[in-house]
């Protein structure tokens, strides 16, 4: 009987380390996930410009900028998170800590100072598109035609500004909010020609089986950075442009590129941009 009870208590005290093991080791599993979801947060703001970034089919944020983003800052120990913002109001919903940085095929050039920037990773054409049939062949033909841009990005400040001999006078611009909404108003003639980054115009023609012309001559050929708040001290920016860097040389920036974009070697011709 002795015998029996002694064996009984063993029994228990074995299965009570087992349980104790067990538990320790699914809290140190808890942790680790804990850790890895725990990292802190970036926020993102962006607007739908494919091929940079849009929405896939499963309903999940996809493109360049996207994928480049979400490696970088893993690297950096951070977790991205992206929303979809007016692009008009970046800098106020900078400046209010809405969003830690703005990355979406954001040209550099002329806004040096408007904000600290990371970057350049890529460089980009901003081009003009007409309709296959128009009459346009230069910049010069554009005088007295109107033109369709987004509004806040670099072609409207090219054509209000017109600090380049070569942009002619044109007879009214058309600035729009929602960037999608410049190719109907070409292809339907409520504007003569639009003007964009020329990857977003080839992705446009790809994606609705549609042709435009774009001119051979470029409005201006820019540094794609990210933009954070001027007053935004952390020094992540100066961060991000050495992981950027990083990802250049070790390929993995070009690889993501070319998810996306046929040569992608010459987006990276940053160097000659600095």
């Amino acid at each position: 009987m002795h015998k029996i009870k002694g064996f009984l208590i063993t029994i228990c005290l074995i299965s009570t380390l087992a349980l104790v093991l067990c538990g320790c080791g699914k809290s140190g599993n808890i942790s680790r996930q804990n850790n890895e979801t725990e990292l802190p947060e970036i926020v993102i703001g962006s607007d739908n410009y494919p091929p940079y970034n849009y929405i896939d089919v499963d309903g999940n944020p996809t493109g360049i900028d996207v994928e480049l983003a979400t490696e970088a800052f893993s690297r950096m120990g951070y977790k991205a998170r992206f929303i979809y913002i007016d692009w008009e109001d970046k800098k106020n919903l900078l400046a209010k800590g809405t969003i830690d940085c703005a990355w979406g095929s954001f040209s550099m050039d002329g806004r040096e100072d408007e904000y600290r920037w990371a970057g350049p990773y890529m460089v980009s054409r901003q081009v003009v598109a007409v309709n296959m049939n128009s009459d346009i062949y230069s910049l010069a033909d554009l005088e007295g035609k109107t033109l369709a841009v987004q509004t806040t990005t670099k072609p409207e400040e090219i054509f209000l500004n017109r600090t380049d001999e070569r942009i002619p006078a044109i007879r009214s611009l058309i600035s729009l909010q929602k960037r999608e909404l410049i190719y109907p108003f070409l292809s339907k003639g409520y504007a003569d020609g639009l003007a964009a980054h020329e990857t977003a115009i080839y992705q446009y023609m790809k994606d609705y089986n549609i042709q435009f012309r774009i001119l051979d001559e470029p409005l201006q050929v820019v540094g794609l950075g990210v933009a954070f708040d001027k007053n935004d001290t952390r020094g992540i920016e100066n961060e991000l442009t050495e992981t950027l860097r990083q990802m250049k040389d070790d390929g993995t920036e070009k690889n993501i590129i070319s998810k996306y974009l046929d040569d992608a070697e010459q987006y990276l011709e940053v160097d000659n941009h600095e």
